[in-house]
């Protein structure tokens, strides 16, 4: 083992997670601790190998022989000990944490819908909508993550999903209390009460939905679902339901992250603001800059399937990986001037949508939301900076965003 990881001066634990102050405020500095004295770091208390190296990461990622069930890891880890022990009884895992080939099965009877081309479909009907959620907004100051960040994919999403106008507040209710609960290593017995009670109010929700689909077959995400087919497969009501849900917590919390972590960017570099406000067309370019420079998914996880070896550091079959893409997306071995938040960069290459056969199902979507977002909100509001009021960031594990912002549009 690398001399390294034996420093009990490098952070453990819930020390290197958003449930820490330090961490959930600025990870970077404690990143690229790691990445420059231990690049695979054993986190002991956590039962994992936390990764921080861009090529590391990526390689890693892409290698399809690693698993990603949780219940593959070994008793102690990360993976078997807190991801597998929140499955309930029998319960599978979501496809994000599916290995083949049932992945590939559910992967291939859901991707059609999120496919670049099927996407941009949709890029009209996602502007209208960010529209809609703008024109509610008329006072000077708001509160960015609650009136416009977090509204806007709740609505897309929904209305993908063919879901009526008059259930999108228990929609998002539902999703925040279940986003609560998944993604916490350490739920409250609160948390874990309230989002058990959400999971079962979106079953129900869905299965109901999946009735009405079948008797009145529409051109939403669901009805397509159910129409489904791929070399006499089809998805079953219990996949349906899993996608919907998984579908509806990802879209959720990634989308009104990387929104809200995009507006914090600009808003902190007013020249890279002034750019895009005179030039639009840089706004591709913008959007793929704030997914390198403060992703909003900044952990993906792997289990290794075989011992091996990463960056001089063994390691044995059956342990938890968590590879860090915050810290390869600000590697510089890889990018220039890695903590420069600069939209003309020219590589513009990221690893904040995972990789491999688990690369971001949705990523299309999430750009396209974000692009439309972020110049419909400037549009609206030429003037707009921060306020007094502040921004807090919220404390969900591998996911960076604010529970609140605030702004000042005129």
């Amino acid at each position: 083992m690398a001399k390294e990881l034996e420093s009990s001066a490098l952070p453990q634990g819930v020390s290197l997670t958003a449930l820490d102050a330090a961490f959930r405020e600025d990870p970077y500095p404690i990143l690229a601790r790691l990445r420059e004295q231990a690049p695979v770091h054993e986190d002991r208390e956590l039962g994992r190998f936390i990764v921080t190296r861009h090529d590391d990461v990526k390689a890693l990622l892409r290698d399809k022989a690693l698993y990603t069930d949780p219940r593959k890891g070994n008793p102690g880890t990360f993976a078997r000990d807190i991801l597998a022990a929140a499955l309930v009884g029998e319960e599978e895992p979501s496809m994000l944490l599916m290995d083949e080939p049932e992945h590939r099965r559910l992967r291939t009877l859901v991707s059609a819908p999120f496919r670049p081309a099927a996407v941009e479909r949709w890029r009209d009907h996602i502007r209208n909508i960010i529209q809609g959620v703008l024109a509610r907004i008329d006072e000077p100051e708001f509160e960015l993550i609650e009136r416009f960040a977090g509204p806007v994919p709740t609505v897309v999403i929904a209305e993908m999903l063919g879901i009526e106008v008059s259930q999108h507040d228990r929609f998002k209710q539902w999703s925040d209390q279940l986003i609560a609960l998944s993604f916490n290593p350490f739920p409250t017995e609160e948390q874990t009460a309230t989002g058990e009670a959400a999971t079962e109010a979106l079953d129900n929700f869905f299965l109901r939905e999946i009735d009405r689909r079948r008797r009145q077959p529409g051109d939403d995400l669901l009805s397509e679902m159910l129409r489904a087919e791929e070399d006499g497969e089809t998805l079953s009501e219990d996949d349906i339901v899993l996608q919907c849900e998984r579908l509806l917590i990802a879209g959720n919390v990634t989308t009104c992250d990387l929104i809200g972590n995009a507006v914090h960017a600009l808003l902190e570099n007013p020249k890279q603001m002034d750019a895009l406000r005179h030039d639009p067309s840089l706004i591709n370019n913008a959007i793929e800059e704030v997914l390198r420079f403060d992703s909003p998914v900044t952990n993906s996880g792997r289990i290794t399937n075989r011992s091996m070896t990463v960056s001089g550091c063994p390691i044995s079959q059956g342990e938890s990986l968590s590879t860090s893409l915050a810290a390869a997306n600000r590697d510089p071995e890889v990018y220039p001037q890695p903590d420069m938040f600069d939209i003309h960069r020219e590589d513009t290459h990221h690893q904040a949508f995972g990789g491999g056969r688990h690369l971001c199902l949705g990523a299309h979507l999430a750009r396209v939301e974000a692009q439309e977002a972020i110049l419909g909100l400037l549009n609206r509001f030429p003037t707009l900076e921060q306020s007094e009021r502040g921004q807090t960031r919220h404390a969900i594990p591998s996911f960076r965003g604010f529970s609140e912002y605030w702004v000042k549009g005129c």
